[in-house]
Order: structure tokens, then sequence, then C-alpha cells
């Protein structure tokens, strides 16, 4: 009996590979918790002083956790049923910690440290307790059984940060180590081995669309920043032409990430002999692109409100930094997908980066425009070679 309760929760033949309604909605919380990244990263660099590169660092801790809590409850509903009402009680639950933890996030290193660990802490051991506990009897349960206790011994230095300002930052980022090894490891536990999610029975066409959501996601958390900052910004011919070709820059990515790989990822997972495999190295993958979306979303918002400033070493940090990692992560996509690397992403990452030291003497919109021009080339040359070729159908060397 209860080997078939436990069976209930596990995604079934008959199941849809399309994500649901109710993961679409708990994805809003991401679209809020993207704009308080962006807002933290602002502040860091517009404050300046010598604890910059410091707050850089808190900022990207507190990215990693909100992005370990996504990836993880798309894990959960391509592995178990979404429409069942356990695992729907699971995304609820996932969706208001997240959702405490990107209200937390501005001030998460300061007074609101509590309460942001304590909502990561109840996703991430609260999850797999229940999932523990729901699967009693069933052969999965020893899964969910290493997560808990991973996450739970995780959770001390956690709370010890919390509690502790002065130890805060290293506990933290020890912590959060601590985490993703264990997501790269398997969650190892002596006695019990490791359980790695490259070996896991996932829906794979439903794990692609969860990833390609969530780059959706962070290039509308661009748009927001575009149109915001815009708003408030004056109409005047700099300002619109910083406005017009941060959207340029935005498409850009959009094309440049689908094209060709982006849109047979489903299907190459489908295909694998390891859908778990290419989707756990595509959730790395993932993990970077939406990072490079994010830096890039910054940039906009430096150059809208100065078009006209000289481009500070920060700035170059996210207006030809954020396009080049993207650029490298898409390269690592592509390789994924049909085990080769295409030159124009490796181009356009050299040019980006060794545009820097002239971007250093230009004002800022003139440093958006080299961007944008980067990226329109890779765009075009994509569309060229393209251009009367069949779709090509995946060939992951994973």
């Amino acid at each position: 009996m209860a080997h078939g309760r436990g069976e209930a929760l596990l995604r079934g033949g008959m199941s849809s590979a399309r994500a649901t309604f109710l993961e679409l909605f708990f994805d809003l919380v991401f679209v809020f918790a993207l704009t308080r990244v962006s807002k933290r990263l602002i502040d860091d660099v517009t404050a300046g002083g010598p604890h910059v590169l410091r707050q850089l660092a808190q900022t990207v801790v507190l990215f990693l956790a909100l992005w370990i809590v996504w990836s993880l409850t798309a894990w959960v509903t391509s592995r178990y049923e979404p429409d069942n009402g356990a695992i729907q009680f699971v995304v609820v639950a996932s969706m208001f910690g997240s959702m405490v933890m990107a209200v937390a996030t501005p001030r998460a290193f300061a007074e609101r440290a509590v309460p942001f660990v304590l909502a990561y802490l109840a996703v991430q051991v609260g999850r797999p307790l229940f999932l523990t506990l729901a699967l009693r009897g069933h052969p999965r349960r020893a899964v969910t059984s290493r997560i808990l206790i991973w996450f739970a011994v995780g959770a001390v230095p956690w709370l010890i940060g919390a509690l502790v300002p002065s130890t805060r930052a290293v506990l933290w980022t020890l912590a959060l180590a601590w985490d993703y090894a264990g997501v790269a490891l398997g969650w190892p536990v002596p006695g019990w081995g490791a359980a790695r999610a490259s070996g896991w029975a996932v829906m794979g066409e439903h794990l692609a669309e969860r990833y390609q959501q969530m780059f959706l996601i962070a290039l509308g958390e661009t748009i927001l920043v575009i149109g915001m900052t815009f708003s408030g910004a004056a109409f005047s011919a700099a300002h619109a032409s910083a406005f017009t070709l941060s959207f340029l820059i935005t498409a850009l990515l959009w094309w440049i990430y689908f094209h060709r790989a982006g849109h047979v990822l489903a299907e190459a997972i489908r295909a694998a002999r390891s859908p778990g495999l290419l989707g756990e190295s595509a959730s790395w993958t993932h993990l970077v692109i939406v990072a490079g979306v994010l830096l890039t979303g910054v940039g906009y918002e430096l150059v809208i409100v100065h078009p006209y400033e000289r481009t500070a070493p920060a700035w170059a940090l996210f207006v030809m930094g954020g396009p080049a990692l993207f650029l490298a992560a898409r390269a690592r996509f592509e390789y994924e997908i049909f085990g080769r690397v295409s030159r124009n992403r490796v181009v356009g990452v050299v040019l980006l980066i060794g545009l820097v030291p002239v971007v250093l003497r230009l004002p800022s919109i003139g440093a958006l425009a080299l961007s944008a021009l980067v990226l329109a080339g890779i765009a075009v040359a994509d569309a060229v070679r393209a251009h009367g070729r069949p779709l090509e159908q995946p060939a992951s060397p994973l």
C-alpha cells in the first residue's frame, strides 16, 4: 500500500511533457527575484568604494542560492507528477519560500539575514523531508533521504552565519559550496553511496522547457530594467538611443540562444542515451547563461541613466562582460547539443573581452553600441550559415 502511494507521486507514461500552469505561476516569483538581484548589483556598482568587490561577491552568493532553489524545483516536477496534489503542495511551498528569499535579498547580508536563511532552509530541507515521508516504502525514498541528510548538514553554517554577522560571508559561502557539491556529486552519504541526478529517470522534454522558460524569465527581467529605467529618465536623444540599443541587445540574445540548438534541446534530451546526464549538464550551462543575461541587464540601467559618462571598469564588467559570459555558456550549450562549438561564439567572446581597453576610453553608450555590434555580427553570421539548410538533428556527445 505504501509502495503504491509512493508510485502515484512519480511521473507515468501518460504524464504531459508541458510545464503546468502552477509551474509558470511559480516562475513569476523569479521574475521578481531577479529584479532584486539586479537592484543589489546596481547598488553595489554605483556605491563604489573599497568594498565593492565584497558586495558583488555577496550578491553572487544570493543569486546562486535562488538558482539552486529554482533548479531543484524544476527537477522535482520533471521527476514527479506535477498534477499530483502532494507535489503541487511542494511547488506552492517552494514558491512561498522563494518569495521570502526574494523580498529579503536586498538586505540579506544585513538585518534580513535570518528570514532569508529560514526561507531557504524551509525549502531545501523541508522539501526532501516531505518527499521522504510521502515516498514511505518506495525505493526512490533512498534518493530523497540522501538529499535531506546533505541539506540538513549544510543548514548548520547557514544558521550560524545568519545569527553571527562577523562569520556570515565565510560561512554562507562554505554552506553554498556544500549545497552545490551535493548537486554535483549526487549527495553522497557514507554507507549509502551517491544518487547522481544524471542517472535519474526524468521527463526530458519537460526539463528542457523549464530551462528555456528560465532563460525567458531572465530576458523578461531585462525588459523590466529597460522599461523602468527609461521611463524614469529624461526623454533625450542620448537616453532614447541607449534604450533602443538595450532592447536590440535583448532581442539578439534571444535570437542567438534559440538559433538551432535552443530549438532542439527537448529533442536532444529525449534522444539522449542518458537524459539525466544531458539534463544535469544543461542545468549548469543555463546557470551561466542566466547570469550573463542578468549582468547584461545591469549594464542597460547604468548606460540608460548615464549615457555620456565615461565607461568605468566596473561598468565594462556588465556592458561587455555580461554578453561575453552569455556567449561562452551558449558555446558550451551548442557542444552539449551538437558536439561542436561555432567559431562565431568564440570570436564574439574574444572581441567583447578584447574591446574592453577601447570602451574604457568611450562614453558608456559607445560601449553599449560596440556590444550590440558584436552580437549583431554573430546573429547575421548564424543566419547566413543556416540559410537554405534544414534544421540539424541533435548529436550530443553526452
